[in-house]
């Protein structure tokens, strides 16, 4: 198929598309990791070679090879960005591969993983790890690191769905971040059973009912309690629990529900997390952040080891923040968390921890709150920050009572007789026009 020009010259779109096919086999065969991964039937009859011509000659406009535009990441933006539009245009599908990039920012903002194991049992198109390595290169000095920081991270990932894994692996080459991502089911076949490492970041699949727990029941990752075979939640958390390293600390996002459900030993498997001290901190979301579901999730954070010396000694206590009032609308259905937001969540749990260059920590009513044990079990081991934060002071209302009360009174008057007004210019209007009573 050829297309004409408008200065006359012919573009041959079927051939496009062949050497797309080459194109592919030849990155394929210079990269070994990707062997497998990528497409290479463009040349296929049922595709539409105009449209997709097209699309080559507008991506070939785009300058990406040279040093300014490596500099800038450009191949890997424009790749973060097709994710995000298509995760968008597939709404609930969308969210099985793609985690909005401020979520991923304030788990890495938070968790600051400069070096050692990175793992993401459930990694979608490998957004954790691309964000760790573009936080390492952003804070390349400051944040007490004595300018030291650099991307010493090795990544290990799992997912278990064939395409996605495939957009996680290829998400990782454009950017030429070496990782070990495997395919397969994270709960019936581990590809990583004896890792141990030094930052989980996750957003598993929420309240997931299929997951064969049944067939699981004697598994030794259960340590705190056996999950409910109809909801994944618990199972997640202690995947997650058993790969941390001995001071290892992981950040991952949960639905709502996990905070507060008692229901099929979910309760005593939180108690027993608790007590057990690894819980670290929880954050509250608000709504619309996710393209899968509407429902607001929450964060959790949990450390192995909470005496470390690289921070203050937290053990039992807990930090709780509620960020349901943040973030702003991007459009009519998604929220997202600004740049200040993100700073003010962070913040605030460093400084908890007792990080220097964070300042001191100090309780925010209606926002956060360092609890302790002790307050934790009066609320049977419910962990919802709203629970402990408390609410804002309000402002005093110097106003007399029957002051007021006249006033809005008077206010209220004024709106009904204006009301009546409209009301009476829209029947004359309505009459006019021949609808009148």
């Amino acid at each position: 198929m050829a297309k004409q020009k408008n200065d006359g010259a012919t573009i041959d779109y079927e051939a496009q598309l062949w050497q797309m096919d080459d194109a592919m086999a030849g990155i394929e065969r210079d990269n070994p990791t990707l062997k497998g991964v990528l497409a290479k039937d463009y040349a296929r009859p049922a595709l539409d070679k105009e449209r997709f011509g097209r699309l080559i000659d507008l991506i070939s406009n785009i300058r990406v090879g040279d040093q300014e535009a490596r500099a800038k990441d450009v191949l890997g933006r424009v790749y973060g960005y097709l994710l995000s539009q298509f995760a968008s245009a597939e709404g609930k599908k969308g969210g099985e591969f793609y985690t909005p990039r401020c979520v991923v920012r304030l788990l890495v903002e938070m968790l600051e993983p400069y070096r050692g194991r990175v793992y993401d049992p459930c990694c979608g198109s490998s957004g954790m790890f691309v964000q760790s390595v573009e936080f390492i290169r952003a804070h390349a000095t400051g944040n007490g690191n004595a300018g030291t920081a650099r991307a010493d991270i090795v990544v290990f990932g799992q997912e278990s769905n064939y395409t996605t894994w495939r957009l996680a692996k290829m998400n990782l080459a454009i950017r030429g971040i070496d990782g070990l991502i495997a395919h397969g089911d994270t709960f019936h076949n581990d590809r990583h059973p004896d890792l141990k490492a030094d930052f989980i970041l996750a957003n598993p699949p929420f309240n997931v009912s299929d997951w064969g727990g049944e067939r699981l029941r004697q598994d030794k990752r259960w340590k705190y309690g056996v999950p409910p075979t109809g909801n994944a939640n618990f199972a997640w958390v202690q995947h997650i629990v058993h790969n941390l390293a001995p001071a290892g600390v992981a950040g991952f996002v949960l639905a709502n529900g996990s905070m507060s459900s008692n229901q099929s030993g979910e309760g005593e498997i939180r108690k027993n997390l608790t007590e057990a001290d690894l819980v670290d901190c929880m954050v509250a979301l608000p709504d619309k952040l996710f393209y899968s579901v509407q429902i607001p999730a929450c964060l959790w954070f949990l450390a192995r080891d909470r005496k470390d010396g690289t921070f203050r000694d937290r053990r039992g206590q807990v930090l709780f923040i509620d960020a349901r009032k943040l973030g702003s609308m991007v459009d009519r259905t998604h929220r997202e968390l600004t740049g200040e937001d993100i700073a003010r969540i962070a913040g605030a749990y460093h400084a908890w921890r007792g990080e220097r260059a964070a300042g001191e920590y100090a309780d925010v009513p209606d926002f956060c709150k360092s609890a302790t044990l002790e307050e934790i079990r009066k609320h049977g081991h419910v962990l919802t920050p709203g629970r402990y934060v408390g609410a804002a002071a309000q402002e005093e209302d110097a106003e007399p009572f029957k002051q007021k009360m006249k006033r809005l009174v008077a206010s209220l008057r004024d709106q009904q007789a204006e009301a009546a007004k409209l009301g009476a210019a829209i029947a004359a209007n309505m009459k006019e026009l021949g609808y009148g009573g």
